[in-house]
Protein backbone atom coordinates (compact mmCIF):
# COMPACT_ATOMS: atom_id res chain seq x y z
CA UNK A 1 0.00 0.00 0.00
CA UNK A 2 1.74 2.75 -0.90
CA UNK A 3 5.01 1.02 -1.51
CA UNK A 4 5.28 0.82 2.22
CA UNK A 5 6.17 -2.90 3.12
CA UNK A 6 7.32 -4.74 6.65
CA UNK A 7 10.18 -7.25 6.50
CA UNK A 8 10.58 -10.02 9.73
CA UNK A 9 14.14 -11.44 9.60
CA UNK A 10 15.51 -14.70 12.12
CA UNK A 11 18.55 -14.22 14.20
CA UNK A 12 20.93 -16.34 11.60
CA UNK A 13 20.39 -13.35 8.91
CA UNK A 14 21.64 -10.28 8.43
CA UNK A 15 20.22 -7.49 6.63
CA UNK A 16 21.11 -4.77 4.77
CA UNK A 17 19.02 -1.97 3.86
CA UNK A 18 20.20 0.19 0.96
CA UNK A 19 18.92 3.83 -0.04
CA UNK A 20 20.39 6.01 -2.64
CA UNK A 21 23.94 3.78 -2.52
CA UNK A 22 24.32 4.01 1.04
CA UNK A 23 23.41 1.78 3.75
CA UNK A 24 20.73 3.05 5.89
CA UNK A 25 19.91 0.10 8.35
CA UNK A 26 21.89 -3.18 8.77
CA UNK A 27 21.59 -5.95 11.10
CA UNK A 28 20.71 -9.68 12.42
CA UNK A 29 17.11 -10.05 12.93
CA UNK A 30 15.67 -6.74 12.49
CA UNK A 31 12.07 -6.17 11.59
CA UNK A 32 11.09 -3.27 10.20
CA UNK A 33 9.23 -0.76 7.68
CA UNK A 34 10.65 0.43 4.53
CA UNK A 35 9.77 1.90 1.00
CA UNK A 36 9.99 -0.64 -1.95
CA UNK A 37 10.56 1.85 -4.56
CA UNK A 38 13.78 3.69 -3.06
CA UNK A 39 14.91 0.64 -1.38
CA UNK A 40 16.81 -2.01 -1.65
CA UNK A 41 16.85 -5.23 1.25
CA UNK A 42 20.15 -7.60 1.20
CA UNK A 43 19.68 -10.75 3.45
CA UNK A 44 23.16 -12.89 4.06
CA UNK A 45 22.34 -15.60 6.39
CA UNK A 46 25.16 -16.06 8.53
CA UNK A 47 24.18 -19.12 10.14
CA UNK A 48 27.06 -21.95 10.04
CA UNK A 49 26.37 -24.52 6.65
CA UNK A 50 27.35 -27.97 6.38
CA UNK A 51 28.23 -28.66 2.56
CA UNK A 52 29.29 -32.34 1.56
CA UNK A 53 31.57 -32.74 -1.63
CA UNK A 54 33.10 -36.06 -2.97
CA UNK A 55 35.44 -35.78 -6.24
CA UNK A 56 38.63 -37.52 -7.65
CA UNK A 57 41.40 -36.90 -7.59
CA UNK A 58 45.24 -39.01 -8.85
CA UNK A 59 48.15 -40.35 -6.43
CA UNK A 60 51.39 -39.46 -6.60
CA UNK A 61 51.63 -43.32 -8.24
CA UNK A 62 48.59 -42.26 -10.76
CA UNK A 63 45.92 -43.62 -9.34
CA UNK A 64 42.38 -42.16 -9.04
CA UNK A 65 41.31 -42.07 -5.36
CA UNK A 66 37.80 -40.71 -4.18
CA UNK A 67 37.61 -38.18 -1.55
CA UNK A 68 34.54 -37.40 0.39
CA UNK A 69 34.10 -34.93 3.02
CA UNK A 70 32.54 -32.11 4.87
CA UNK A 71 32.88 -28.44 5.36
CA UNK A 72 31.44 -26.31 7.97
CA UNK A 73 31.39 -22.01 7.13
CA UNK A 74 29.70 -19.51 8.23
CA UNK A 75 29.63 -15.61 6.69
CA UNK A 76 31.78 -13.02 9.47
CA UNK A 77 31.73 -10.60 7.38
CA UNK A 78 28.34 -9.50 5.51
CA UNK A 79 29.29 -6.48 3.71
CA UNK A 80 32.40 -8.69 2.33
CA UNK A 81 29.97 -10.89 0.52
CA UNK A 82 27.50 -8.55 -0.02
CA UNK A 83 29.89 -6.65 -2.04
CA UNK A 84 31.58 -9.80 -4.06
CA UNK A 85 27.97 -11.56 -4.34
CA UNK A 86 24.15 -10.42 -5.14
CA UNK A 87 22.28 -11.25 -2.05
CA UNK A 88 19.41 -8.63 -2.88
CA UNK A 89 16.03 -9.58 -2.34
CA UNK A 90 13.18 -9.42 -4.93
CA UNK A 91 10.43 -6.27 -4.28
CA UNK A 92 8.42 -8.57 -2.47
CA UNK A 93 11.11 -9.83 -0.13
CA UNK A 94 10.09 -13.25 -0.67
CA UNK A 95 13.15 -14.46 -2.90
CA UNK A 96 16.60 -13.67 -4.08
CA UNK A 97 16.85 -11.56 -7.01
CA UNK A 98 19.93 -13.37 -8.66
CA UNK A 99 21.50 -16.84 -8.45
CA UNK A 100 24.66 -15.78 -6.59
CA UNK A 101 23.54 -17.31 -3.37
CA UNK A 102 23.40 -21.13 -5.03
CA UNK A 103 26.92 -20.24 -6.16
CA UNK A 104 28.86 -19.64 -3.03
CA UNK A 105 28.47 -23.63 -1.66
CA UNK A 106 30.07 -24.53 -5.30
CA UNK A 107 32.68 -22.06 -4.98
CA UNK A 108 33.63 -23.37 -1.57
CA UNK A 109 33.90 -27.08 -2.50
CA UNK A 110 35.86 -25.97 -5.91
CA UNK A 111 37.80 -24.28 -3.55
CA UNK A 112 38.72 -27.23 -1.27
CA UNK A 113 39.04 -29.69 -4.44
CA UNK A 114 42.03 -27.83 -5.58
CA UNK A 115 43.62 -27.71 -2.37
CA UNK A 116 42.91 -31.18 -1.67
CA UNK A 117 44.12 -31.95 -5.20
CA UNK A 118 47.67 -30.34 -3.72
CA UNK A 119 47.26 -32.66 -0.39
CA UNK A 120 47.09 -35.95 -1.94
CA UNK A 121 49.03 -35.50 -5.28
CA UNK A 122 52.63 -35.99 -3.37
CA UNK A 123 50.95 -39.43 -1.71
CA UNK A 124 51.11 -42.94 -2.83
CA UNK A 125 48.39 -44.64 -3.37
CA UNK A 126 48.35 -46.58 0.42
CA UNK A 127 49.69 -43.69 1.69
CA UNK A 128 46.64 -41.53 0.14
CA UNK A 129 44.51 -44.49 1.73
CA UNK A 130 45.48 -43.62 5.29
CA UNK A 131 46.06 -40.12 4.95
CA UNK A 132 42.34 -38.77 5.64
CA UNK A 133 43.02 -36.88 8.71
CA UNK A 134 46.64 -35.52 7.25
CA UNK A 135 44.39 -34.08 4.04
CA UNK A 136 41.78 -32.90 6.16
CA UNK A 137 44.31 -31.05 8.46
CA UNK A 138 46.15 -29.78 5.02
CA UNK A 139 42.81 -28.27 3.50
CA UNK A 140 41.91 -26.91 6.72
CA UNK A 141 44.97 -24.61 7.26
CA UNK A 142 44.91 -24.10 3.39
CA UNK A 143 41.20 -22.79 3.56
CA UNK A 144 41.87 -19.99 6.37
CA UNK A 145 44.42 -18.81 4.52
CA UNK A 146 43.00 -18.34 0.89
CA UNK A 147 42.77 -15.18 -0.32
CA UNK A 148 39.58 -16.10 -2.32
CA UNK A 149 37.67 -17.10 1.45
CA UNK A 150 38.94 -14.28 2.66
CA UNK A 151 37.50 -11.84 0.19
CA UNK A 152 33.75 -13.77 0.43
CA UNK A 153 34.43 -12.88 4.07
CA UNK A 154 33.97 -16.27 5.24
CA UNK A 155 34.95 -18.03 8.42
CA UNK A 156 36.06 -22.04 7.64
CA UNK A 157 34.74 -23.48 11.01
CA UNK A 158 35.78 -27.28 10.09
CA UNK A 159 37.07 -29.49 7.10
CA UNK A 160 36.26 -33.25 7.45
CA UNK A 161 37.51 -36.01 5.19
CA UNK A 162 35.02 -39.27 5.44
CA UNK A 163 36.89 -41.28 3.48
CA UNK A 164 39.36 -41.83 0.83
CA UNK A 165 38.74 -44.87 -1.52
CA UNK A 166 40.33 -45.94 -4.58
CA UNK A 167 38.34 -47.18 -7.83
CA UNK A 168 36.88 -50.70 -7.41
CA UNK A 169 39.51 -52.61 -9.43
CA UNK A 170 42.23 -51.29 -7.68
CA UNK A 171 40.20 -51.94 -4.23
CA UNK A 172 39.92 -55.43 -5.39
CA UNK A 173 43.70 -55.51 -6.16
CA UNK A 174 44.82 -54.14 -2.65
CA UNK A 175 42.32 -56.71 -1.25
CA UNK A 176 44.07 -59.47 -3.23
CA UNK A 177 47.59 -57.98 -2.28
CA UNK A 178 45.81 -57.90 1.34
CA UNK A 179 44.34 -61.28 1.07
CA UNK A 180 47.66 -62.59 -0.31
CA UNK A 181 50.01 -60.63 2.48
CA UNK A 182 47.22 -61.69 5.11
CA UNK A 183 47.73 -65.63 3.83
CA UNK A 184 51.53 -65.64 3.90
CA UNK A 185 51.35 -64.09 7.05
CA UNK A 186 49.23 -67.06 7.66
CA UNK A 187 51.91 -69.65 5.78
CA UNK A 188 54.50 -67.63 8.08
CA UNK A 189 52.93 -68.21 11.17
CA UNK A 190 52.32 -72.12 10.17
CA UNK A 191 55.72 -72.07 9.03
CA UNK A 192 56.90 -70.58 12.47
CA UNK A 193 54.55 -72.54 14.48
CA UNK A 194 56.15 -76.03 12.99
CA UNK A 195 59.73 -74.87 12.70
CA UNK A 196 59.01 -73.90 16.91
CA UNK A 197 57.94 -77.40 17.46
CA UNK A 198 60.65 -78.99 14.77
CA UNK A 199 62.92 -76.59 17.55
CA UNK A 200 61.26 -78.25 20.64
CA UNK A 201 61.24 -81.32 19.22
CA UNK A 202 64.99 -81.11 18.48
CA UNK A 203 65.50 -79.87 22.24
CA UNK A 204 63.53 -82.78 23.93
CA UNK A 205 65.78 -85.11 21.40
CA UNK A 206 68.97 -83.75 22.81
CA UNK A 207 67.95 -83.23 26.33
CA UNK A 208 66.86 -87.16 25.76
CA UNK A 209 70.46 -87.83 24.22
CA UNK A 210 71.84 -85.55 26.69
CA UNK A 211 70.01 -87.91 29.94
CA UNK A 212 70.95 -91.00 27.82
CA UNK A 213 74.74 -90.02 27.48
CA UNK A 214 74.61 -88.95 30.96
CA UNK A 215 73.29 -92.39 31.89
CA UNK A 216 75.72 -94.36 29.87
CA UNK A 217 78.34 -92.61 31.47
CA UNK A 218 76.89 -92.52 35.35
CA UNK A 219 76.76 -96.61 34.09
CA UNK A 220 80.18 -96.55 32.75
CA UNK A 221 81.67 -94.75 36.12
CA UNK A 222 79.64 -97.96 37.76
CA UNK A 223 81.01 -100.32 35.74
CA UNK A 224 84.49 -98.65 35.98
CA UNK A 225 83.85 -98.87 39.70
CA UNK A 226 82.85 -102.59 39.63
CA UNK A 227 86.13 -103.40 37.76
CA UNK A 228 88.52 -101.26 39.92
CA UNK A 229 86.72 -103.16 43.12
CA UNK A 230 86.92 -106.40 41.90
CA UNK A 231 90.59 -105.74 40.87
CA UNK A 232 91.07 -104.79 44.28
CA UNK A 233 89.63 -107.57 45.38
CA UNK A 234 91.49 -110.23 43.17
CA UNK A 235 94.70 -107.94 44.06
CA UNK A 236 93.70 -108.95 47.76
CA UNK A 237 92.68 -112.51 47.17
CA UNK A 238 96.03 -113.12 45.10
CA UNK A 239 98.30 -111.03 47.92
CA UNK A 240 96.51 -113.60 50.10
CA UNK A 241 97.02 -116.63 48.00
CA UNK A 242 100.64 -115.55 48.06
CA UNK A 243 100.68 -115.09 51.48
CA UNK A 244 98.93 -118.40 52.10
CA UNK A 245 101.90 -120.08 49.53
CA UNK A 246 104.11 -118.63 51.51
CA UNK A 247 102.93 -119.64 55.17
CA UNK A 248 102.43 -122.65 53.43
CA UNK A 249 106.40 -123.34 52.29
CA UNK A 250 107.10 -121.66 55.38
CA UNK A 251 105.11 -124.41 56.91
CA UNK A 252 106.50 -127.24 55.01
CA UNK A 253 109.99 -125.85 54.88
CA UNK A 254 109.60 -126.27 58.91
CA UNK A 255 107.45 -129.69 58.85
CA UNK A 256 110.57 -130.44 56.30
CA UNK A 257 113.26 -129.32 59.21
CA UNK A 258 111.49 -131.09 61.87
CA UNK A 259 111.09 -134.23 60.04
CA UNK A 260 114.54 -134.05 59.17
CA UNK A 261 115.82 -132.75 62.96
CA UNK A 262 113.40 -136.49 63.77
CA UNK A 263 115.30 -138.43 61.38
CA UNK A 264 118.18 -137.50 62.76
CA UNK A 265 117.43 -137.83 66.42
CA UNK A 266 115.82 -141.10 65.49
CA UNK A 267 118.58 -142.43 63.54
CA UNK A 268 121.03 -140.86 66.66
CA UNK A 269 118.73 -143.09 69.01
CA UNK A 270 118.95 -146.26 66.68
CA UNK A 271 122.43 -145.56 66.57
CA UNK A 272 122.88 -145.28 70.20
CA UNK A 273 120.22 -148.29 70.75
CA UNK A 274 122.41 -150.35 68.43
CA UNK A 275 125.74 -149.55 70.51
CA UNK A 276 123.64 -150.53 73.47
CA UNK A 277 122.60 -153.80 72.13
CA UNK A 278 125.87 -154.58 70.52
CA UNK A 279 127.68 -153.54 74.12
CA UNK A 280 124.86 -156.04 76.24
CA UNK A 281 125.56 -158.45 73.32
CA UNK A 282 129.02 -158.67 74.08
CA UNK A 283 128.79 -158.74 77.47
CA UNK A 284 126.01 -161.67 77.38
CA UNK A 285 128.27 -163.34 74.52
CA UNK A 286 129.80 -165.26 77.39
CA UNK A 287 127.50 -165.97 79.47
CA UNK A 288 125.03 -169.10 80.65
CA UNK A 289 122.08 -168.66 78.76
CA UNK A 290 119.89 -169.96 81.65
CA UNK A 291 121.38 -167.06 83.63
CA UNK A 292 120.19 -164.81 80.52
CA UNK A 293 117.36 -166.58 80.22
CA UNK A 294 116.59 -166.48 84.25
CA UNK A 295 117.14 -162.55 83.90
CA UNK A 296 114.74 -162.14 80.71
CA UNK A 297 112.45 -164.32 83.18
CA UNK A 298 112.62 -161.38 85.33
CA UNK A 299 109.62 -158.89 85.26
CA UNK A 300 107.79 -161.17 83.64
CA UNK A 301 103.86 -160.90 83.07
CA UNK A 302 102.28 -164.71 84.54
CA UNK A 303 101.18 -165.81 81.39
CA UNK A 304 104.18 -165.26 79.34
CA UNK A 305 106.34 -167.47 81.94
CA UNK A 306 103.63 -170.20 81.61
CA UNK A 307 104.40 -169.94 78.03
CA UNK A 308 108.17 -169.87 78.65
CA UNK A 309 107.00 -173.10 80.94
CA UNK A 310 105.61 -174.80 78.27
CA UNK A 311 108.30 -173.88 75.91
CA UNK A 312 110.84 -175.48 78.38
CA UNK A 313 108.33 -178.45 78.42
CA UNK A 314 108.37 -178.99 74.58
CA UNK A 315 112.17 -179.24 74.29
CA UNK A 316 112.09 -182.01 76.71
CA UNK A 317 109.37 -183.81 75.67
CA UNK A 318 111.20 -186.58 74.51
CA UNK A 319 111.92 -187.59 77.87
CA UNK A 320 108.61 -186.87 78.95
CA UNK A 321 106.35 -190.01 78.58
CA UNK A 322 102.69 -189.01 79.11
CA UNK A 323 101.57 -185.15 79.87
CA UNK A 324 97.92 -185.13 81.30
CA UNK A 325 96.16 -181.09 81.15
CA UNK A 326 92.67 -180.92 82.09
CA UNK A 327 90.18 -178.09 81.17
CA UNK A 328 90.09 -176.69 84.63
CA UNK A 329 94.12 -176.99 84.69
CA UNK A 330 94.25 -174.72 81.53
CA UNK A 331 91.52 -172.42 82.80
CA UNK A 332 93.23 -172.24 85.99
CA UNK A 333 96.28 -171.61 84.31
CA UNK A 334 94.28 -168.90 81.78
CA UNK A 335 93.03 -167.46 84.83
CA UNK A 336 95.89 -167.51 87.84
CA UNK A 337 97.95 -164.85 87.20
CA UNK A 338 99.32 -164.22 90.55
CA UNK A 339 100.55 -168.52 90.87
CA UNK A 340 104.09 -168.96 90.28
CA UNK A 341 104.53 -171.37 87.28
CA UNK A 342 106.46 -173.78 89.24
CA UNK A 343 103.47 -174.10 91.75
CA UNK A 344 100.46 -174.65 89.25
CA UNK A 345 103.03 -177.21 87.08
CA UNK A 346 103.28 -179.31 89.90
CA UNK A 347 99.48 -179.29 91.28
CA UNK A 348 99.06 -180.35 87.44
CA UNK A 349 100.88 -183.04 87.49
Amino acid sequence: MLGIRFIKTQPTTYVLQYKGGKVVREGTGLSFFYYGPTSTLVAIPVGSKDEGYIFEQVTADFQTVTVQGQVAWRVSEPRKLAAMLNYALTAGGASYASDDPEKLSPRIVKVIEVLSKQAVKDLGLKDALRAADTVAASVMAALRRHPEIGSLGLEILGVSVIAIKPTPETSRALEAEAREAILKAADDAVFLRRNAAVENERAIRESELDTDIAVEQKKRAIRETQMEAEASVQRKQHELRHAAMEADVSLEETRKAFVTRNAENTRTLAEAESHRLVAVMKALHDADPKIVQALASAGMQPNQLIAQAFGGIAEKAEKIGQLNMSPDLLQALLTATTTPPLALARKGG
